[in-house]
């Protein structure tokens, strides 16, 4: 990779596109900064992948705009140079070998012909670049969208649910790839239903739900919003320590030994404890995660919401 890379800006404004009467993408407007990676959440539907194509030139929008460094994509010839993306891991041809797949993208965009063993190098794949891509796994051809992503060695790197089908160590990889590719000056934006990746990958999130922005903010600050704070409290008479603060109003689930408590601070949970002579193993606060905090604000924003089971 280049030392010194600057990324390019991404930039939407009222971006909206319409399919008939179904409103995908609605008014929408952030901005995507190099340097960090940005990860794009929102439930099922909410038009992660639509925006992603949008800013790719794929789809048109209805309304609005989307820019990369202050040009729409397509207006850049040999586009692999300026941004990489890996939208769908089963997009390449099943019958092409790996390292003839990379050729073809490498030609069709000037890219010289050592970019490619480079890529499946490093992506671990240059044991596997003769092998075609129809005997693949899913972790493997993900691999693949990725060193295609790579090739150009752009400044700009789109990736839609890359972890999809990885190993632990391919998730290990890929985590340790867009911490470096951001440290290295280049904007990496992030689409992803796994929160705990994002909570340890992500520097900045943007927030989506039916379309809509809901947030725009560093992981910590939106994983802060959440409210749903608990206190994990372990003892010797579990049971009975249930019981007296299920009665002055706790919500209390019992999880592998402990009890996990809602709407009580540990302040008044200890000196429930201590007033009943009912001794503590532990008594530990537990802020609200990346996962607690989204399944909350986008509790709104689910196009599919499931049932709670009784």
């Amino acid at each position: 990779m280049r030392p010194g890379t600057v990324g390019e800006v991404i930039e939407a404004n009222e971006l909206t596109k319409r399919y008939g009467r179904t409103t995908a993408v609605d008014g929408l407007g952030f901005t995507v900064r190099p340097g960090r990676v940005t990860g794009f959440l929102g439930p099922n539907g909410a038009g992660k992948s639509t925006t992603l194509r949008m800013i790719l030139g794929l789809h048109e929008p209805t309304g609005g705009t989307v820019t990369v460094g202050g040009r729409p994509f397509r207006d850049r010839p040999r586009g692999l140079r300026h941004v990489g993306a890996q939208l769908d891991a089963g997009a390449a041809h099943g019958g092409h070998r790996a390292r003839a797949h990379l050729a073809v993208l490498a030609r069709s965009n000037g890219i010289p012909r050592r970019r490619v063993e480079a890529v499946l190098e490093q992506a671990g794949l240059a044991g596997a670049a003769r092998r075609r891509i129809g005997g693949f796994s899913l972790g493997m051809r993900q691999r693949l969208g990725i060193a295609a992503a790579l090739l150009g060695d752009p400044p700009v790197l789109l990736f839609d649910e890359p972890l999809n089908g990885l190993d632990p160590e391919g998730v290990a990889w890929v985590r340790g790839l867009f911490r470096e590719l951001a440290a290295e000056g280049r904007t990496v934006f992030v689409s992803s239903h796994l929160m705990s990746e994002m909570e340890h990958t992500a520097d900045e999130l943007i927030v989506i739900g039916r379309g809509k922005l809901i947030a725009a903010e560093g992981v910590r600050d939106f994983a802060a919003r959440g409210t749903r704070r608990s206190v994990v409290v372990r003892s010797p008479d579990p049971r009975g320590l249930g019981a007296l603060l299920a009665v002055e109003g706790a919500a209390v689930h019992p999880e592998g030994g402990a009890l996990t408590v809602t709407g009580m601070t540990a302040e008044r949970i200890g000196g429930i404890a201590c007033r009943h002579g009912i001794p503590l193993s532990e008594l530990t606060p537990r802020q609200p995660s990346l996962e607690d905090a989204f399944m909350e604000l986008t509790a709104d924003h689910v196009e599919y919401p499931a049932q709670e089971s009784r």
